[in-house]
């Protein structure tokens, strides 16, 4: 069975990748000055460029289109990323999370008080229900 492509794997020289772009090579030499791309580098200095940055250069392309400035394109690529790697980081608490639960079932219980305080519970207790009423006045 094959292997799946990492991709961000420095793959391709900055032939290949304009190439797969649909741009030219010093167009992808701009947007790495620029910041919008950021190729990495073999020992000899030359541009490797991965299969996530043949896309970001696409969605570069796709956003010009539409008649996005090069700054407002730096900023939508850094707002995505940081998007993305935030979703990587909540999926990995996720994951640490539902693995301590499962190494230390009911060990901890708790509920939020009245005043918004943290109650814990004994495990197999619920919270005392309350029914007065509260006036909220701004």
């Amino acid at each position: 069975m094959p292997q799946p492509v990492d991709e961000n794997a420095p793959l391709f020289a900055i032939a290949v990748a304009a190439e797969l772009a649909e741009m030219h090579p010093q167009t992808l030499r701009q947007y790495d000055r620029l910041g919008l791309v950021n190729p990495s580098r073999t020992a000899g200095k030359s541009r490797r460029y991965s299969l996530r940055d043949v896309m970001q250069l696409r969605e570069i392309a796709r956003l010009g289109s539409e008649g996005i400035t090069l700054e407002g394109i730096r900023r939508i690529l850094e707002l995505e990323n940081l998007n993305q790697e935030l979703a990587r980081r909540v999926r990995e608490l996720e994951s640490a999370l539902a693995d301590e639960l499962l190494n230390r079932p009911g060990r901890r219980v708790f509920a939020a008080g009245a005043e918004g305080e943290i109650v814990s519970l004994k495990n197999g207790t619920r919270s005392q229900r309350r029914t007065e009423v509260v006036v909220w006045r701004p």
